[in-house]
């Protein structure tokens, strides 16, 4: 058996145990808050002319493609793309997860 060591004091063994552990501890990080959309909630004139022009172009057609493209709500853009399918502009090729319809040209 190896021979015992000095017996330490009451106050070496308070100031190991405060010095003890880590360092410095870690601290939590800032989450990143992301900046409210300001999009319109209804068509105007000018919003649907745009619609007509460049968005009924592309191939694929969503609800997040127009609130992208055009910075407009998804609800306002759901119910541009239901009116334009009941005119016969564009037709519905499948449905995605949640019910987000997808839609082409017709």
């Amino acid at each position: 058996m190896p021979p015992k060591g000095e017996k330490k004091t009451k106050e070496q063994i308070a100031a190991a145990a405060a010095a003890g552990g880590r360092a410095k501890r870690k601290k939590w990080s800032k989450g990143k808050q992301k900046d409210k959309a300001n999009h319109s909630v209804l068509f105007d004139k000018k919003t649907a002319d745009r619609f007509h022009s460049d968005v009924l172009k592309s191939r694929l057609l969503t609800p997040a493609v127009i609130v992208n493209q055009l910075k407009v709500n998804a609800s306002a853009a759901r119910a541009m793309l239901r009116d334009c399918e009941s005119k016969g502009i564009i037709k519905p090729v499948g449905e995605q997860t949640h019910g987000q319809m997808i839609y082409t040209k017709a």
